[in-house]
């Protein structure tokens, strides 16, 4: 008998030339390590004349899925060498447990070999993918508008309560973010205004360029994004939690329209608070230009309100507002939206919110050129 590793109890011994007996002691499981079986392997081919293997399992104490592995791979290693494994001498049971194992052999194709796509089998697939959002897109909003006409013929079913808790958080509770948003940008158009006005000596016209600048402009657009990013992502999110706990498709179930009873609470919040947080964020933004204007020109306080009610007319403030009610608007449908749409995943609901932002953003983005240009064409 020749020891080969005492670690593991694996010895052999020469019972003929033609056969090779493997002896097994001690115990053979996972917290052991797993034996190697190359060194059955090398005993083989150390000898061309061996044409049978067998195993001896008398001094093998414990056993486990380890044992199972290794004469798995014992078997394969004879089978390529044509080599005979005798399976009298193993364990009661490992016998049947390697004959369920390969009982049943993979089947030739079975496993889906992935092919590379070509171009246009990536651009047709693209090209349906977003044909069918853009139509998923335009069906939800069909529906939120006539759910949102029904609200205004007061035949629209949901909860007040709802619609306050709602409006609560989309109002007084966003007034901390905007506050603080608001004003940094007001003195960032104050600065820049005063580097370059300076030059000129016009440093009250500092006044009017914060002005026009925030009322128009600055402040509905800083408010969306903000409202994007805060309640929108909010809305997707739980709109995304419910349709991953089938809370809507109990509302469907009860004969309750979740565009009503979901979706229009949350556009009528959107559509009532911005307005009047677009108007806080005028002021605000307002005061921050002067801060810089009466704290670093020379400039006092009564000519830069002067300068301020002469250069900001109502033109400009209902421009703002109009611009105020379609992010809302928007940022509302964008977070609706996407939570109507979330898997049933908790990941589809961080992919829903993040989506939700995207969109409500670019949509804010792109209302802004079309209004700008319309008012341009209009002049206004």
């Amino acid at each position: 008998m020749e020891p080969t590793d005492a670690r593991s109890g694996l010895t052999f011994s020469r019972p003929t030339d033609e056969s090779l007996l493997v002896h097994l002691s001690g115990r053979w499981t996972v917290e052991q390590g797993l034996p190697s079986a190359a060194e059955v392997a090398k005993q083989v081919e150390s000898d061309p004349r061996i044409r049978r293997v067998a195993v001896d399992t008398e001094a093998l104490t414990d056993w486990d899925s380890c044992l199972l592995t290794f004469l798995v791979k014992v078997s394969k290693s004879c089978s390529e060498r044509s080599v005979v494994l005798d399976e009298e001498g193993f364990p009661q049971g490992v016998s049947r447990l390697l004959a369920l194992a390969t009982a049943v052999p993979e089947r030739e194709g079975a496993r889906k070999k992935e092919t590379p796509e070509g171009f246009f089998t990536r651009v047709g697939k693209s090209t349906l993918e977003t044909l069918e959002s853009t139509q998923e897109m335009l069906t939800f909003v069909g529906e939120a508008t006539l759910a949102f006409l029904k609200f205004l013929a007061g035949k629209a079913s949901f909860r007040r309560s709802d619609l306050g808790l709602i409006i609560q958080e989309c109002g007084y509770r966003a007034l901390p973010i905007v506050s603080i948003i608001s004003l940094l940008v007001g003195m960032i158009l104050g600065f820049l205004g005063a580097i370059q006005l300076r030059m000129f000596g016009a440093e009250i016209y500092v006044a009017d360029l914060v002005g026009i600048g925030m009322v128009r402009m600055m402040s509905p657009i800083m408010t969306g994004i903000i409202m994007a990013g805060r309640t929108g992502a909010a809305f997707a999110a739980q709109l995304g939690t419910m349709q991953v706990n089938e809370e809507i498709d109990a509302l469907e179930t009860l004969g309750i329209s979740p565009m009503e009873f979901l979706v229009v609470p949350r556009m009528v919040a959107l559509i009532l608070m911005m307005p009047l947080l677009g108007i806080y964020a005028d002021l605000v933004g307002i005061l921050g230009g002067v801060i810089v204007g009466v704290g670093m020109m020379d400039i006092s306080f009564a000519e830069y309100a002067t300068q301020t009610r002469g250069a900001v007319t109502l033109t400009h403030f209902w421009i703002g507002v109009f611009q105020s009610v379609v992010f809302g608007v928007l940022v509302a449908l964008a977070g609706c939206l996407r939570g109507m749409q979330c898997g049933r995943s908790a990941s589809a609901v961080g992919d829903a919110t993040t989506s939700a932002v995207v969109t409500g953003i670019v949509a804010i983005i792109v209302a802004t050129a079309i209004i700008t240009f319309v008012c341009n064409v209009l002049g206004i």
